[in-house]
């Protein structure tokens, strides 16, 4: 046979064990780079026997390869938790996996979800000086939201923000961020409205009637709303007009451009941005809020009276969970 009949018959082998099998990046070829666990992976504490084959090896390869979050506790997830190892962060991270196995994921989105819920580099520092809050200052849980009146996806959102502050009433301290888009053409007046409604201790009754009528928000409307919430209307037209109030959104929106935002609602919890699916935005809060006060040792949600409204007298509001660990030498697992 001639070298060109060779060459020939080579690549039709080749193309030939390619199409016999299609794979998807989450059964294996996906991610060449990093080894696979071939050996399935207990435990202790955790239920896999729901997972499929596929999802089984998923599983044992994040266990196995990902690292503890705490910095003093270098060694695997599963070693973590099998050994009793002091690292509150171990056995909650082990349930995010698992969680993001079985909705599917691709090794490389169980790895970022992990990296986005314990590397403490995602952790971003928000100044909360000047900013309307409600809900206790020592809250274990701090939600800081950068939103937009007129934006649908924010108005959307709301009565999720608003079930969950209920539901973790004295766990939860909630502030808001003005961050008027260009696009709408009422955001930065009924920003400034809302400064001016603050400034009379009124913000979050504005707030809320603000998001409610989000699609008439006319200069004329929001007065209409002011007055219905009680407000000095003299004062809130001086105040909403002043140069003091327009440097005051400005602020806010700086802050938002350095936190590299690219549209509304964007949330951080305790300093993490939040990401959700889309397909159950209520439960990937409550997920969230709940993993959070497990990393924080608050412990199950506890019903209290509604605190009143008050203004943040700190500076700025991080997360503080477990850092991650070092790669210790001759280890597989990766730090998050």
């Amino acid at each position: 046979m001639s070298s060109k009949a060779l060459i020939v018959a080579g690549l039709v082998a080749l193309l030939s064990s390619r199409l016999t099998t299609c794979r998807s990046p989450g059964e294996g070829g996906g991610d060449a780079s990093q080894p696979r666990s071939d050996v399935a992976v207990d435990v202790k504490g955790i239920d896999t026997s729901s997972l499929t084959a596929r999802e089984r090896s998923d599983w044992s390869e994040s266990v196995s390869h990902l690292l503890s979050p705490c910095a003093d506790q270098a060694v695997s997830l599963a070693q973590c938790v099998n050994e009793g190892r002091p690292c509150r962060g171990c056995l909650p991270a082990v349930r995010l996996l698992l969680k993001e196995v079985q909705r599917g994921r691709t090794q490389t989105q169980i790895e970022a979800s992990y990296r986005e819920r314990f590397s403490p580099d995602k952790v971003k520092s928000v100044d909360l000086a000047d900013t309307p809050s409600k809900g206790p200052a020592n809250a274990p849980i701090v939600i800081v939201e950068f939103a937009d009146f007129e934006c649908p996806a924010c108005g959307a959102t709301q009565p999720v923000l608003d079930e969950l502050y209920e539901h973790h009433q004295g766990q939860v301290r909630f502030l808001f961020k003005h961050y008027p888009l260009p696009m709408h053409p009422n955001a930065e007046k009924a920003a400034r409205a809302a400064v001016a409604a603050m400034r009379q201790g009124k913000f979050w009754e504005l707030h809320a009637a603000l998001f409610k009528n989000q699609t008439a928000l006319s200069v004329e409307n929001v007065e209409k709303l002011a007055q219905g919430v009680g407000l000095d209307m003299a004062k809130f037209r001086q105040d909403r007009d002043s140069e003091a109030t327009a440097d005051f959104v400005a602020k806010n929106r700086k802050q938002g451009e350095a936190l590299e935002l690219t549209g509304t609602p964007s949330i951080y919890i305790n300093g993490r941005r939040f990401s959700s699916t889309g397909e159950n935005q209520a439960q990937d809060f409550e997920d969230w809020v709940t993993l959070e006060l497990e990393l924080t040792g608050a412990g199950a949600p506890a019903k209290a009276a509604a605190p009143a409204a008050a203004t943040v007298p700190s500076a700025t509001a991080s997360a503080a969970p477990a850092p991650s660990a070092a790669r210790p030498a001759g280890s597989a697992a990766r730090a998050p």
